[in-house]
C-alpha cells in the first residue's frame, strides 16, 4: 500500500481551511444572513422584526420597541439611538436567537438580519477549493504609495459605492507574465489583495476574491499564497454589501487556486 506524504504547504492549508469553514459556520456569521432592509427617515416596521426603525439624519438610527429587542442583554423599551460606523461591522440588536445588525455604508443605513436557522448556514457543506499546488505560492514585492489613496469602487448592491484606502501595489510573476495588484491594509495587519481573474464568473465567484498577505519584509518582499484565496461574503449570501475589486485589479491569467464558487442552497431550495 502506498502512503501519500502531504507537503507542509498542504498540511498548513488544511488546518487553515478547517478554521475558515468553522468561522463561516458560526451562529451569527455570514451564512446566517436572511434579510437586508434599507432605511430612510420614515419610521418603518419590517416583517418578523419588532419595533420601528428610522434614520435620524445626523449619523444615527432610531429603534423604537417595547421590550422585544435588546442591546447587550438589556431590553429596549421606548426609543434608542444606534450609531453604526461606516464600513465597519454594525451594531447588533438581539431578538431571541437572531441578531439584527444595523450597518452604515457611506450615507446609507440598513438592517441585516442574522438567523442561525438560515438555510445558507444549516445546509452548508463546506467551501469548495482547487487542489493545493506549490506553484500558486509566489514571491512578490510591495511598493508603498507616498501617501495612502482613497479609491471609489462599486458594490454588489446596485447604486452603492465603497471608498477603500489603498496603500500601494504588489508586483509578482505568474503564468509567465508580470502582474501588479493594488493592495489594501489587512483587517488584522498585513495586506489584502482584492481581485478578479480569468476564472471569475466561471469556476470562481464573479464578484472577485481576496487573498491576505503577511507584512512585507524590510525590502518589500512578501509571499502571496493564492491557495488561500477566499470568497467574499457576497458569494455565500444575497444579503451582503461587498465591494467590487478596483478596475486595476483584473488578472488576465486564470488563478485556479483557492476557493471556488460555493453552492447556494438558498437559490436551489
Amino acid at each position: 500500500m502506498t502512503t501519500t506524504i502531504e507537503s507542509p504547504l498542504q498540511q498548513d492549508w488544511e488546518t487553515w481551511h478547517r478554521d475558515r469553514e468553522e468561522q463561516l459556520r458560526t451562529p451569527h456569521g455570514w451564512l446566517s444572513l436572511t434579510a437586508l432592509h434599507w432605511l430612510d427617515g420614515t419610521a418603518r416596521a419590517f416583517d418578523d422584526l419588532p419595533g420601528t426603525w428610522r434614520v435620524t439624519g445626523d449619523g444615527g438610527v432610531e429603534l423604537t420597541a417595547d421590550g422585544e429587542a435588546a442591546l447587550d442583554g438589556t431590553p429596549v423599551t421606548g426609543a434608542v439611538r444606534l450609531e453604526p460606523v461606516d464600513g465597519q461591522p454594525g451594531v447588533l440588536v438581539e431578538i431571541g436567537d437572531r441578531r439584527v445588525e444595523v450597518i452604515r455604508r457611506t450615507d446609507d443605513y440598513a438592517l441585516r438580519v442574522r438567523d442561525p436557522r438560515a438555510i445558507t448556514r444549516t445546509a452548508f457543506t463546506g467551501a469548495p477549493a482547487f487542489d493545493v499546488d506549490e506553484r500558486w505560492a509566489v514571491e512578490g514585492r510591495f511598493e508603498a504609495y507616498p501617501e495612502p489613496r482613497r479609491l471609489t469602487v462599486g458594490a454588489v448592491v446596485d447604486g452603492l459605492q465603497h471608498f477603500p484606502t489603498a496603500v500601494g501595489v504588489v508586483r509578482f510573476a505568474l503564468g509567465g507574465s508580470e502582474h501588479e495588484l493594488v493592495a489594501f491594509p489587512g483587517k488584522t495587519g498585513g495586506l489584502s489583495l482584492h481581485f478578479r481573474d480569468a476564472t471569475s464568473g466561471t469556476s470562481t465567484y464573479g464578484g472577485g476574491r481576496s487573498v491576505a498577505l503577511p507584512d512585507p519584509d524590510a525590502d518589500g518582499r512578501v509571499t502571496i499564497d493564492f491557495n488561500r484565496t477566499v470568497n467574499l461574503p457576497c458569494a455565500f449570501t444575497a444579503y451582503a454589501t461587498c465591494p467590487l475589486p478596483p478596475a486595476e485589479n483584473r488578472l488576465a491569467v486564470a488563478v485556479e487556486a483557492g476557493e471556488r464558487t460555493p453552492p447556494r442552497p438558498d437559490l436551489s431550495a
